[in-house]
């Protein structure tokens, strides 16, 4: 892939080792970044991960995973260590708590990748925002690229891999400011802020931040922030099979959404300025602009799905939409 690539995602790509209640342990590629390219992949976006996965079984099954959507990997994301492990232990519900083993570290010609034609927009989040010492390559590779594409962000936190609320806080409001999206779940948030409700830190960021930051409500929706105006996203009935990948489908059907509609992604003659004041331009309204909607019907719509089937396996385009 040359030139400028139209999405570019950085984060951690790793095996999700899946135990029900009862049930056998079975694996399935995983990771929160490695799933919004995989999303994006399948919603038609050419997509390239910055990664790190292992020369072994597991790496392999990710790999092939990913390429079978069309996701390219970075050059230099395979190494010699070991692939990273991520053990989710569902409950009666379907709901998901993760161990993890895992090293994060993006290598040494990966960040030398990053610099082969800027992106139209960059995704980032989750463990690779967080866990040292890949969380401050990520974000000085954030601060290189957001000249020339838009950015979004997920926090996705995993209190078990993380310091203290307050010694997080930080990290997590630089990377908001330098979003133009940014989706968390209300469990991020309040666990985040103990003291303050999802919905006020979401409106905060909408007001100082980003142009839209979306909250994801699990069962009950979604709800959408930006800076003059507030939306509810109501959940899509489902038969739920597991909640593992579900948020991460909401943030690439999101994202899809929103460069479809041409309010993310530079174009190859644009800097990322023209593409945020477009952005910025939908959003100057109290009501929710139709291109907004759409993006937000395309993110549920494609959350709903995934829910309804195992692992983080978002369907392809064609299938069931």
């Amino acid at each position: 892939m040359t030139g400028r690539l139209p999405a570019l995602v950085i984060g951690e790509a790793l095996v999700d080792i899946i135990a029900g209640p009862d049930g056998p342990r079975r694996s399935h590629p995983g990771g929160s970044p490695a799933n919004v390219a995989l999303g994006l992949g399948r919603l038609g976006h050419p997509v390239r991960l910055a990664t790190r996965l292992g020369n072994d079984p597991h790496g392999r099954l990710v790999r092939e995973h990913l390429e079978g959507s069309g996701v390219e990997l970075a050059p230099g994301s395979v190494v010699g260590t070991a692939t990273s492990t991520a053990t989710a232990v569902l409950d009666d519900t379907g709901a998901a708590n993760y161990a993890f083993d895992l090293t994060w570290a993006l290598p040494a010609a990966v960040e030398e990748s990053l610099r082969d034609g800027p992106p139209a927009h960059v995704h980032t989040g989750s463990i690779a925002t967080a866990l040292a010492p890949g969380a401050d390559q990520v974000l000085s590779a954030l601060h290189g690229l957001r000249a020339s594409a838009t950015v979004s962000y997920d926090p996705n936190l995993r209190p078990a891999l993380l310091r203290s609320a307050e010694q997080e806080r930080e990290r997590v409001e630089q990377l908001v400011a330098l979003s133009d999206v940014v989706k968390a779940s209300e469990e991020d948030l309040a666990w985040l802020h103990p003291d303050v409700a999802p919905d006020r830190t979401a409106a905060r960021w909408a007001r100082n931040g980003p142009a839209l930051v979306v909250l994801t409500l699990g069962a009950d929706g979604a709800r959408a922030w930006w800076r003059h105006g507030c939306q509810d996203i109501a959940p899509l009935p489902v038969r739920v099979t597991d909640t593992v990948g579900a948020g991460d489908a909401f943030m690439a059907g999101l994202t899809s959404g929103l460069l479809h509609a041409g309010l993310l992604g530079a174009g190859p003659e644009a800097e990322a300025a023209t593409a945020r004041a477009a952005l910025r331009a939908a959003t100057e309204t109290d009501r929710l602009p139709t291109a907004l909607g759409a993006a937000l019907a395309v993110a549920a719509r494609a959350a709903a799905l995934t829910c309804a089937r195992e692992g983080a396996n978002p369907p392809p385009l064609q299938q069931n939409w």
